[in-house]
């Protein structure tokens, strides 16, 4: 019978070798992408501060009103910054439109559960094709594009922007819906999250169709846009490869057998994730979460970011 000591040693070699085994199979994410401890209203309320942009910025561009002139005192603020209505065709027009008009009704539903109250408030948000410029510019490294880049002039122009902010929604939800407490809850916010996802892929998809085609009035094609401008992404959130432009290298399509990329994702085709200050450090185009900018002029609204900013979390 072995005697005790042995026991012991062998219960050690034990749990050494699972800790072993443990490390090697488990990707540890670094500080700066790891998801702020926060509760699921706290989350979700994250979240409300990029919905709102994506409502205002699509219904305004397409047809010229805000998410008040569809759902009275739903929300309140000050009115988005440089808003202006894109040269669509009438079909990208109406899709467009849908697209807001479904984002109107998620913020409702929210409400409708209690997780905030309306009107809703509205953080000051910049829509201007100034503000999308500037991605641009550092994308295509000049100081300014002849003529300056505007977002709104056409179609090809304006969906890159649009796509790139609703991967945005689309990366966050796909990490909460795991922690959101509550069955009902949680069903709330995977249903947004997958409308959410159908939406970003009509967009891929309206991008696709131009892809081979110059952005006028510049020689690039929408897919040299897409995919420059998803590098600049990329660089500010400071956490991998996660926004893919459409058309990639044979080795990053799916199973490595095409360079189309309408559905992006990891090696696996999942959809990446992305957590609260990598997303703060993009849209705010500081690659700092503690640092306003970009198309957050004040922030966002809520107290996970106040958290952020004040325990300066960049």
């Amino acid at each position: 019978m072995a005697n005790p000591s042995c026991l012991l040693y062998a219960f050690l070699l034990l749990v050494a070798f699972q800790s072993t085994m443990i490390n090697a199979t488990t990707v540890i994410q670094p500080p700066q992408c790891r998801p702020v401890a926060a509760s699921s209203r706290e989350k979700i309320i994250f979240s409300v501060n990029l919905l709102l942009y994506q409502g205002e910025f699509l219904l305004r561009a397409s047809v010229g009103v805000g998410i008040n002139d569809i759902a009275p005192g739903l929300v309140q603020g000050p009115d988005p910054i440089g808003a202006t209505i894109a040269n669509f065709s009438n079909p990208v027009r109406r899709v467009i439109e849908e697209l807001g008009l479904v984002t109107v009704g998620h913020l409702r539903a929210l409400v409708q559960a209690g997780i905030l109250d309306a009107p809703i408030t509205r953080p000051q948000m910049d829509v201007s094709a100034e503000a999308y410029a500037g991605f641009v510019n550092v994308a295509f490294n000049v100081s300014t594009l002849t003529p300056p880049f505007n977002i709104y002039a056409n179609t090809p122009s304006f969906v890159a922007a649009a796509k790139g902010f609703s991967a945005f929604i689309q990366q966050y939800y796909a990490g909460i819906i795991p922690s959101i407490v509550g069955n009902d809850l949680q069903q709330l916010v995977t249903r947004i999250g997958l409308s959410q996802a159908a939406g970003l892929g009509v967009l891929r998809t309206l991008l696709n169709d131009v892809i081979n085609s110059t952005v006028p009035p510049y020689t690039f094609t929408a897919a040299e846009l897409s995919n420059r401008t998803s590098e600049v992404v990329n660089r500010l959130g400071g956490c991998g490869v996660k926004a893919e432009g459409l058309i990639v290298p044979l080795q990053l399509g799916a199973e490595n057998r095409t360079t189309s990329n309408v559905v992006p994702g990891d090696v696996n085709s999942l959809a990446f994730v992305r957590s609260e200050r990598e997303i703060l450090r993009m849209v705010f185009g500081t690659g700092n979460a503690t640092r306003p900018g970009g198309l957050y002029q004040d922030g966002f609204i809520g107290s996970l970011y106040l958290r952020i900013r004040d325990f300066q979390l960049s």
